[in-house]
């Protein structure tokens, strides 16, 4: 009988059904009700079972077994049913769930939460990982307001005795809308902001190298990826300390909640595993292997049905039941460094938007048993963080490469606002009512130092058959500048070189190596250099001064033939004074 025929369908069906079933199964702490509550579907699924058997086996000794079961088994649950419904449970009833106004793509129930227009009491925050800042945009005026400063730019962070927040990457938001989580790789910590007064409440550090947080569905955990290690660190926002540790597969990336908060999702960096853990024991109920080891973000759709999660190093992204047995529903190919996903329902339909970096695009796909592609917007330079707005109607997209983000109206899938912002941007978070009176702009300082950034494009050589492309961001440090390249279109697995040379062809001149990195499994990459660059890449006369300008080429490891090179000279900011400006004490927090 063949692997995958009837028999075998019949029977992974009457798994997953009993499996889902008894994951359902309310506990209430009384054990004659919980006890009958969970063998009642046990019981059914080995009735299907030996119903499977009697149709397709022929063993005389297993079908009579099969047709026991049948009847003693009925016999059971009917006495369970009986007893369940006889008398009612006597220990404490189970504490429901309390709902906040959880936006459209990770939140509650579709049927049960309100859709929330967009309004001036909503935010838009990016974690702006070169600045150390989190931006704040109104998403009515679609506006920068100001920045909260958590840190201070190189070279001050790397002091010994520094101590406020550096490299901040990740955030999640409470579901009543009030609380801030902002994660920081490089400090170890978790800051939780006001979001009405955008004021430092307090941090917590954690275990090395946390990536990205959110709340549970209750309001009354707040979870931690801690991505250096092998466990979601369990914080309790009141108290504002670890609490637990939660045990995952090495390197997990991001973790997200089914929206009756029943299981969280925790996909890895490091290893090709999602890890699913029940939110009542902590423990990890299923592992689910990813397509490749680096997953970076996930969503949740509201009706509690599916995840999402990319797949950075591969380009792919993958869609998973949200409930047992957890299985891979869809694989696709959404192109080299698929960043973050967000999952849209509007009065058009169901949606997946996904940000290629590698490509500069959006790609939109119509959820379904089969998704499919239904639309690609170009974004700007390395899309990244994405989030659904209150109603479904727009999607916020932070550009890396762009120190901006971008908004993109989801009825029409067309960008329709450009934002300047901080420096670098990871996670992209839209909140609804965060500001529930006033004007909101209490604690915001402006952009300053961190505005001062250039944006440059290397393509393949005219010519060459190349599809080498890459672009470049060189944001201002104060003294110092950080350059960071996006590279696609590279062969997999093979070194490059990023080069500052004097000329943009051969002979390129005097060459000077700034960083050297490995194409991923998609042909892609991204890079970063401190120096003095921005002074070298923009003279202050250029027509006068050509001597002087260099221009940035990508090689292969070991070859002076470039695989993609500076366009033309397009004029960037100059370069700010020398002082950098330092943190408030409020974004400071002591270990």
């Amino acid at each position: 009988m063949s692997a995958h025929g009837p028999f075998t369908q019949e029977m992974n069906k009457s798994m997953e059904v009993m499996m889902e079933a008894m994951a359902d199964s309310p506990m209430t702490g009384d054990a004659d009700h919980d006890f009958a509550a969970m063998m009642v579907p046990h019981h059914q699924g080995a009735i299907d079972m030996a119903k499977a058997v009697l149709e397709h086996g022929k063993d005389p000794v297993l079908r009579r077994l099969a047709q026991e079961i049948i009847v003693t088994q009925q016999q059971e649950i009917g006495v369970m049913k009986s007893r369940m419904s006889s008398r009612p449970p006597s220990g404490p009833s189970p504490e429901p769930i309390r709902k906040g106004k959880e936006d459209a793509a990770q939140g509650a129930d579709a049927g049960s939460d309100p859709v929330i227009p967009i309004s001036s009491h909503d935010r838009v925050y990016t974690a702006d990982q070169t600045s150390n800042t989190v931006s704040v945009i109104d998403p009515a005026a679609n506006r920068l307001l100001g920045v909260i400063r958590l840190g201070d730019p190189v070279p001050g962070s790397l002091s010994p005795l520094y101590k406020n927040q550096l490299l901040v990457h990740g955030g999640g938001f409470s579901p009543d809308h009030k609380t801030l989580a902002i994660v920081s790789i490089g400090s170890n910590s978790v800051t939780l902001i006001d979001t009405a007064t955008n004021k430092v409440k307090g941090v917590v550090y954690i275990g090395r190298s946390p990536h990205e947080a959110f709340f549970t569905p209750d309001g009354k955990e707040l979870w931690a990826t801690v991505r250096g290690e092998d466990y979601v660190s369990v914080i309790d926002p009141v108290r504002m300390k670890e609490k637990r540790r939660v045990k995952t597969a090495n390197g997990p990336g991001m973790v997200m909640f089914r929206p009756d908060g029943r299981y969280a999702f925790v996909p890895s960096s490091f290893t090709p595993e999602v890890s699913v853990v029940d939110t009542r024991t902590y423990r990890v109920v299923a592992r689910v292997p990813q397509a490749s080891p680096f997953s970076p973000n996930l969503a949740v759709s509201r009706d509690g049905t599916e995840v999402w999660f990319t797949l950075k190093d591969s380009g792919k992204t993958q869609v998973m039941s949200a409930r047992p047995p957890f299985r891979i529903l869809a694989t696709i190919n959404t192109g080299p460094i698929s960043n973050h996903v967000t999952l849209v329902d509007n009065q058009v339909g169901k949606f997946a938007y996904v940000t290629v970096g590698g490509e500069n695009v959006v790609k939109v796909y119509r959820r379904g048993k089969v998704p499919a592609l239904v639309a690609t917007i170009p974004t700007g330079n390395l899309p990244h963080g994405i989030w659904v707005s209150g109603d479904g109607t727009r999607v916020y997209v932070g550009l890396e490469n762009q120190d901006a983000a971008i908004a993109i109206d989801t009825l029409k899938n067309k960008v329709i606002a450009t934002i300047p912002i901080g420096q670098q941007p990871q996670q992209l978070i839209y909140v609804p009512q965060a500001v529930p009176s006033g004007t909101g702009t209490a604690n915001l300082q402006p952009l300053g130092v961190a505005g001062h950034a250039g944006h440059l494009t290397l393509s393949a050589p005219e010519g060459s058959r190349r599809r080498a492309h890459a672009t470049v961001s060189v944001n201002a440090l104060g003294a110092l500048d950080l350059l960071q390249v996006a590279a696609t279109g590279l062969d997999p697995g093979k070194n490059y070189t990023l080069w500052l040379t004097e000329n943009r062809t051969a002979p390129f001149g005097h060459k000077a190596a700034l960083t050297m990195f490995t194409a991923n499994a998609s042909g892609a990459q991204v890079g970063q250099a401190i120096g003095l660059l921005r002074q070298v890449l923009t003279p202050p006369k250029p027509a006068k001064s050509a001597a002087r300008q260099r221009f940035l080429i990508i090689t292969p490891a070991g070859s002076n033939v470039p695989v993609a090179i500076q366009e033309r000279y397009r004029p960037m900011p100059p370069p700010p004074g020398a002082s950098p400006e330092p943190a408030p004490a409020a974004g400071s927090g002591k270990r």
